[in-house]
């Protein structure tokens, strides 16, 4: 037999290995291949492609980078070698890959859909949708639409009208329609308890479960059975801080489907289900398009409409939706009297330390925010702080920080802000109490926008280090002002962005600011647990007084039938 045929009958044969998922075989078949023929470089894409999926990225990596040795213009390549350095979650590389693919092959609709993912993780956030966007005009449906309407609310350039058409539009898409048929048969809630139910994926997550489990810990028994509906199991959420009452019941759902995890729900002839995952696991939210309660409501996690017909209330406070702002709202806004994310930390935690500025002779500003909540409006605004503040630092730590191309990349966007790289000092992550003690190293915590911090902010507080941040013109912009303001912190809650840049900047400038924060800080904790943010019980309270309501308009609706929605 020929070279020539022998080499064609083994890619026939790697590809059909391929096919069949004998990916280790398959990987071999292609070596075979590339000992006939080592200057193809799609073979040697092929072979990458299957290491790839073997969980073999360095070696993938590799032959995607032989490949482009041998044909530096060859788009499948590029495209490969971007998600194999965007699984590394090294995102500044993987963009520069995928710019090379779409330039390339500008109608190849995945590579704009993954560069708006590396994008995105850089914070690049109006860049990213528009990738997003190309990559649905070529065909593509489910993931960039998805992407969008995750990402949309922390859009600088979004208003709430963009927010409501983005949701809505994924709702309609790709959420099983609502049943105008369906029926509910309830007893009259007269004499009896309400069953509260309660969705969610990240019990398991002490951090963010602050406010959650300070409500669920303080609720009513004699009038309220809770129901919990969890993607962990019980024993992985009880270390966060929750206190199961015997009446309870706990459901791990986690192996189940959505549409037998809605039967699971509606099984246990809930009053109200409330959601607290939002669009951070949007494979769930076909659970609550499938209707499994009369009443559904989101609440802490959804700072945006949701856009979908299928929640009748959206639980926030009077910070975060104006009066006005309601009719971009799918949902009913209830508002609490209290900060919506009022919480009790019940875990161990680091104590709070002396501001850094006591013996470094100037601020560190900081903040410990998701990167894709540091957008280019956010670099010019710090950049902006910093040159007005000589003698200031600014400190970042995050999970994109960690790899030392994404610390370039944005440390190249500062000094396209005329701030040099000495004045900046970055680290990656580290697990959760290491990096609570990170705020040990900053005076004064910058908010980032439109996404602000709630869990960020609600962590730096609990530390000492006060948190600065503006209200902003949505929901997302507005959760920090609202955490401060049930601190009694309102001194940093500025008026604009141009009042942030100043109020930062006075801080820095002024030489009695380390005295004040070192007392700040040393009083933080007990200032928090007197102030109405830690006052879980009374949360717990006005919750209850919502969830009366919300059962009461219900039963208007059906005339005391018990049937319908």
């Amino acid at each position: 037999m020929s070279k020539t045929a022998r080499l064609r009958r083994t890619i026939e044969k790697a590809r059909a290995l391929t096919s069949e998922k004998r990916w280790d075989e398959a990987a071999a078949a292609y070596r075979e291949a590339l000992r006939l023929c080592p200057t193809d470089a799609e073979l040697h894409t092929c072979l990458g492609d299957v290491l790839q999926t073997l969980g073999q990225g360095g070696e993938a990596i590799a032959a995607y980078e032989k490949a482009l040795q041998l044909h530096p213009h060859f788009h499948p390549a590029w495209y490969s070698l971007g998600c194999a350095w965007l699984a590394k979650d090294e995102d500044a590389i993987a963009a520069s890959c995928f710019e090379k693919a779409v330039a390339l092959n500008p109608r190849h609709a995945p590579s704009q859909h993954n560069l708006g993912k590396a994008l995105y993780k850089l914070g690049l956030t109006d860049e990213s949708i528009e990738r997003f966007r190309a990559a649905i005009a070529l065909g593509e449906g489910f993931l960039p639409r998805t992407a969008i309407a995750t990402a949309i609310p922390g859009s600088p350039t979004a208003d709430h009208q963009a927010v409501l058409e983005a949701r809505r539009q994924w709702a309609q898409i790709h959420l099983p329609p609502a049943d105008p048929a369906k029926a509910f048969v309830r007893q009259p809630p007269d004499g009896r308890r309400l069953r509260i139910g309660y969705l969610c994926s990240f019990f398991q997550s002490a951090n963010w479960m602050k406010p959650v489990w300070g409500l669920l810990n303080h609720h009513d028994r004699q009038r309220f059975q809770v129901f919990l509906f969890s993607d962990a199991a019980e024993a992985a959420c009880v270390p966060g801080g929750y206190a199961r009452h015997p009446t309870d019941q706990f459901h791990d759902i986690s192996g189940l489907s959505n549409a037998a995890a809605a039967e699971r729900i509606e099984a246990c002839e809930l009053d109200v289900l409330v959601d607290l995952n939002g669009f951070s696991r949007v494979s769930r939210l076909a659970v609550l398009a499938l209707q499994p309660a009369p009443v559904q409501a989101a609440w802490f996690n959804m700072y945006a409409t949701s856009g979908m017909a299928c929640y009748d209330y959206l639980v926030g406070d009077e910070h975060v939706v104006l009066p006005e702002e309601e009719g971009f709202y799918t949902e009913k806004i209830l508002r609490l009297p209290c900060c919506y994310l009022t919480f009790e930390v019940l875990y161990p935690v680091p104590e709070a330390t002396d501001p850094p500025a006591r013996t470094a002779g100037g601020l560190t500003f900081g903040c410990l925010a998701s990167q894709y909540k540091i957008t280019p409006q956010v670099v010019e605004t710090w950049s902006e702080i910093l040159r007005l503040s000589p003698g200031a630092k600014l400190f970042l730590k995050n999970a994109t920080l960690g790899r030392a191309a994404n610390r370039e990349f944005l440390l190249q966007r500062f000094e396209r802000c005329g701030v040099s790289r000495d004045r900046i000092e970055m680290e990656g992550p580290a697990d959760h109490v290491p990096f609570l003690a990170a705020y040990g190293r900053m005076d004064v915590a910058l908010d980032t926008f439109p996404y602000n911090g709630g869990t960020t902010t609600s962590e730096a507080l609990w530390q000492g280090v006060p948190v600065l941040t503006f209200r902003g013109d949505r929901w997302a912009a507005r959760q920090s002002a609202s955490i401060l303001s049930a601190a009694g912190l309102n001194a940093f809650i500025a008026d604009s962005r141009e009042d942030y840049v100043r109020r930062a900047a006075a801080m820095a400038q002024a030489s009695e600011t380390p005295l004040w924060l070192a007392e700040l800080r040393r009083a933080m904790r007990s200032r928090l647990a007197a102030s109405s943010l830690c006052d879980t019980a009374a949360l717990a309270r006005h919750m209850e007084a919502l969830y009366g309501r919300m059962v009461e308009a219900w039963w208007a609706r059906q005339g005391q039938s018990g049937r319908g929605r």
